[in-house]
């Protein structure tokens, strides 16, 4: 039975850091394309982030650029956010995502979400 279990979210001012970390069961991030989408109140789900099992490549959305950081753990079966200069459009429901389509492609295992909220 596949499981991925986010955690690491919580409140955080504005400008702060934060980590979320995603542990797969079940399946080995080694060959899957993992990534984080996210939620926010009164809108669409949409991609943020995304490392692809094949070279590691990264992809990020444009409102992320710069600040987000994905990276994955192989031994540890485990994908990491690194959230640096929050905002507080950047509050939401983050989900771990695993599949083996093309990078953005919102289908395959889902996490529960964990809740991200920045004050301003």
């Amino acid at each position: 039975q596949v499981q991925l279990v986010e955690s690491g979210g919580g409140l955080v001012q504005a400008g702060g850091p934060l980590s979320l970390s995603c542990a797969a069961s079940g399946l080995s991030i080694r060959t899957y394309n993992m990534g984080w989408y996210r939620r926010a109140p009164g809108r669409e789900r949409e991609f943020v982030a995304g490392i692809k099992w094949t070279d590691s490549s990264t992809y990020y959305a444009d409102s992320v650029e710069g600040r987000f950081t994905i990276s994955r753990d192989n031994a540890k079966n485990t994908v990491v956010l690194q959230m640096n200069s929050l905002k507080p459009e950047d509050t939401a429901i983050y989900y771990c995502n695993a599949n083996r389509l093309p990078i953005g492609t919102p289908t395959g295992y889902w996490g529960q979400g964990t809740q991200v909220t920045v004050s301003s």
